[in-house]
């Protein structure tokens, strides 16, 4: 379960999005997550999935990678679901004891389920095309603004990128402890769901122990390298845009104004 965590890795392939500006991804994304909260009918999501699809097939990422992620939050899919399926009031549609699906309730509990899907899959796109390096020097760059607001935008950008590469890493952690638990006798699957958390302090304990030294390891070797903030630094690779990051913005703006407007006065 813990390796189908696809947020927070990278996927090396040579593809458009992969060469595009990190700065014009993460605006995608923004955007992409905007037209999701915007789009409130069948058509909007049809088109929101739509342009995702092309995404993923001009960033040549493995279709079957990408939805690999949504294993892991299926129960937070079918727990969303369920509250607006039977606690939407509206027209009822079926009546069973306590149980009333209306039908208001069953278009919110499909609609908010594919929106949490795409916004899974939307959002893990940004990081399977940007190496952590990358996606650092993009917020940096975006935020510089911030900085005349006294605001440590180097230091924030740095702990949202270690934060995202650490996803995976934890991940690929707890599923060997939890192996080298099951090896001894341990048993995961079986009880109820209280003897299924008490089950899981034995994993706990290890993961953090494992956390922590990764963390004073990560803090050692940065002060061996003398870091000391964003202050002063330079760049090996300065982020320009190109041609492409321009056409980008273009086909974004005109993605976004055809959502608004099909949401606003054609449903």
């Amino acid at each position: 379960m813990f390796k189908d965590i696809t947020l927070g890795q990278y996927y090396p392939a040579d593809s458009v999005l992969h060469r595009l500006d990190p700065r014009t991804k993460l605006m995608g994304t923004l955007i992409f997550i905007i037209m999701l909260f915007v789009a409130n009918s069948w058509q909007t999501f049809c088109l929101v999935t739509a342009g995702l699809v092309i995404l993923i097939l001009l960033s040549r990422v493995p279709f079957s990678f990408m939805v690999r992620g949504l294993r892991g939050i299926i129960l937070l899919l079918l727990f969303a679901g369920a509250f607006n399926l039977f606690l939407t009031p509206g027209k009822s549609i079926w009546h069973y004891g306590i149980f009333n699906i209306t039908y208001e309730g069953l278009k919110n509990a499909v609609l908010m389920t594919v929106r949490m899907v795409l916004l899974i899959i939307g959002t893990s796109l940004m990081t399977l095309t940007t190496t952590p390096n990358q996606l650092t020097d993009g917020l940096e760059k975006g935020l510089r603004f911030l900085t005349y607001l006294k605001v440590p935008v180097h230091e924030i950008a740095m702990m949202m990128s270690i934060a995202l590469r650490f996803i995976p890493i934890l991940a690929e952690e707890t599923d060997k402890i939890m192996k080298a638990q099951m090896a001894r006798g341990a048993d995961f699957e079986s009880g109820n769901i209280i003897r299924r958390a008490k089950a899981m302090v034995p994993i706990l304990v290890p993961l953090f122990v494992s956390a922590f030294r990764r963390a004073n390891d990560l803090a050692l070797a940065m002060e061996a390298r003398c870091y000391n903030g964003g202050s002063g630094r330079t760049k090996m690779k300065p982020l320009k845009y190109a041609r492409r990051d321009g056409i980008s913005y273009l086909f974004m703006a005109l993605f976004l104004a055809a959502v608004i407007l099909i949401s606003r006065f054609m449903v």
